[in-house]
């Protein structure tokens, strides 16, 4: 059985989830992963990202992890006390000591999860000179784009849990709204340079046209309207 019959995707074809791999193999920065001042866990209807950031903790990558994170329109049902609160109380189950933790509860965009979690930083004393970027895995050249341009002078490591696509839906349980997600990410890659919020990238063409067919197909829910 493949990866599209066990999902049971009836609405999405076999080639839609072809583009759709694409994007999410693009999405990824495949850097090495690497010990780092600290560590900064962005907000998300993920508790995933709660969760490989305390096993990386565990594992020594880093001494400090900021959870930041308010509430947005897609996490308020999920986390409704907040992002960092919860991803907190998360961290904690898993046994990250909350002398490590620094909350951020109030960013409700990604640049703002950048901008106030060096804020909190830098109230502690803590000037890092490279930081670990944990977040969801389609959110990994977004969110490296995003602090190299508010953040220029720290090296960002970006991280996420290790999962295919079909691994990470079937744990989401939607896979049409994965896939809105991916194509709303990478038209923010693609558009926020020019909005000053993120540094560009190189985009492939391939990825390009994978983009314009799944738009096109109705993955369109999460694009931001000029």
């Amino acid at each position: 059985m493949n990866s599209t019959d066990r999902l049971k995707r009836p609405t999405i074809t076999p080639e839609q989830w072809q583009h759709a791999e694409l994007i999410w193999n693009f999405h990824h920065m495949h850097h090495r992963l690497r010990p780092c001042d600290a560590a900064i866990a962005l907000g998300c209807n993920d508790a995933g990202v709660a969760d490989h950031a305390a096993e990386l903790y565990h594992r020594g990558f880093f001494p400090c992890l900021v959870l930041t994170g308010g509430n947005s329109p897609s996490t308020a049902k999920v986390f409704p006390r907040g992002e960092a609160v919860h991803f907190r109380e998360r961290a904690l189950e898993l046994g990250v000591p909350d002398s490590a933790i620094l909350l951020e509860p109030k960013a409700s965009n990604t640049g703002q999860n950048i901008t106030f979690s060096t804020q909190v930083l830098a109230a502690t004393g803590i000037f890092p000179t490279t930081v670990l970027l944990i977040c969801m895995p389609y959110m990994e050249r977004r969110s490296f784009a995003t602090a190299r341009k508010l953040w220029p002078e720290v090296e960002v490591v970006c991280t996420s849990a290790s999962l295919s696509l079909a691994d990470y839906v079937t744990g989401i349980g939607d896979a049409g709204l994965v896939i809105a997600m991916m194509v709303g990410d990478l038209q923010r890659v693609m558009e926020y340079p020019a909005r000053g919020f993120a540094v560009e990238q190189h985009v492939p063409q391939q990825v390009r046209e994978a983009y314009t067919l799944l738009v096109a197909s109705g993955f369109d829910s999460h694009l931001i309207r000029a």
